[in-house]
């Protein structure tokens, strides 16, 4: 059994597989295959983008395809960035949109700080014209300064309830094991071992 990974992003691709772990499944990148096409996320819902991604991917490779839309929703700043995450300062690497984020912050007392990361996984089979999605939700707060070289993304930022330490500090291993997108594709994994079994 062959299922494409649609992902550009490589620290992305390699978290999936060690969350997917041994299973009898063989996950191909986008690079394999060739294929070199960009699916736009324009909807500001991350099942919606996930889905897209996923069937427009599937399209193309014409194999059953896995996509996930994730982000990180601040609840002082009404949720914001969330599904526009990627998209927040387009152009700039993530030290740049964290001390933006951190600067919009910085009035902003501890208790108040309570942020979330969000993955929505989703799988679309082209031959039975089927899509099938989980959710990931990891909870915790907005640090006040970017600590950690470790993760990608707000993962220097974002401090996860129970912990002291950022993601961006924590071992992949460990992080890995609690993030949002490790949530949301243990529940893939479980049910693509009952579709694919």
């Amino acid at each position: 059994m062959k299922i494409l990974i649609a992902t550009w992003n490589d620290h992305k691709f390699e978290e999936i597989l060690q969350i997917m772990g041994d299973t009898n499944i063989s996950f191909l990148s986008l690079r394999e295959l060739g294929i070199k096409s960009e699916v736009d996320e324009d909807y500001n819902d991350y099942l919606y983008n996930s889905i897209k991604k996923a069937r427009e991917f599937a399209r193309i490779s014409n194999i059953p395809t896995l996509a996930d839309d994730s982000g990180l929703e601040i609840d002082c700043i009404d949720k914001y960035p969330g599904p526009l995450s990627a998209r927040f300062f387009e152009g700039f690497d993530y030290k740049i949109k964290m001390k933006w984020i951190l600067k919009m912050m910085k009035n902003v007392k501890d208790e108040d700080r309570t942020a979330r990361f969000v993955c929505a996984a989703s799988l679309y089979d082209p031959v039975e014209e089927k899509v099938y999605s989980t959710i990931g939700k990891v909870e915790g707060k907005i640090a006040r300064e970017i600590r950690g070289e470790n993760g990608f993304g707000y993962d220097p930022i974002f401090i996860p309830n129970g912990l002291n330490k950022t993601f961006g500090e924590l071992p992949s291993e460990t992080k890995n094991k609690m993030s949002h997108r490790y949530i949301a594709f243990k529940k893939m994994k479980e049910l693509l071992l009952t579709l694919y079994a």
